[in-house]
Formats: C-alpha cells, structure tokens, sequence
C-alpha cells in the first residue's frame, strides 16, 4: 500500500535537490524517496561528532530540574499532608 504526499518546498530548495538528483540519474522525486526511506529521522545530528553530541546532551540535561518553586520542597509525609489539608479547607 503506497500514500501520496504533497510537498511545498521554496525555489532554493528544490533547486537543490533537482541538482542532486541529476548528478546521480535519479528524479526529484526518486531522490526525497530514497532518503526518507535510507535516513529515517529518528538518527539527527549523525555530522556530529562525539564531542558535541556529549555537549549538546549535556546542555539538554542541564535543564532537568531547573524550576524553582521560591521554597524547599521534599517528599516528607507532613508536608504533603499540610498542603493537603489546606487544600481542602480552601473549599
């Protein structure tokens, strides 16, 4: 079972990949086709080299718990039991 797929693509673009495309035999078309289907997307920033994929990842997890709330916060019971209860005479 095949799909149809429309695409818009600026001039700049699919000038690019029409000289592509020519330069190895194959139409537009072709092409798009075939490195969808040899590069899925799931494998980004394969140019990169190791160095700045371990940068890049640590930048991303350098934003794993960055929110501040303005107060400590714990999982203690009591305090979970005090926000609770305050809560619920709110309402």
């Amino acid at each position: 079972m095949s799909k149809q797929l429309t695409l818009e693509l600026n001039d700049e673009v699919y000038n690019n990949l029409q000289q592509q495309a020519q330069a190895i035999g194959l139409s537009v078309t072709e092409l798009v086709t075939y490195r969808l289907t040899q590069n899925p997307l799931s494998e980004t920033n394969t140019s990169l080299t190791e160095a700045e994929r371990e940068k890049a990842r640590m930048n991303f997890r350098s934003h794993a718990g960055s929110i501040s709330l303005g107060y400590p916060t714990d999982a203690n019971n009591e305090s979970i039991d005090t926000d609770l209860a305050k809560a619920y005479m709110k309402e």
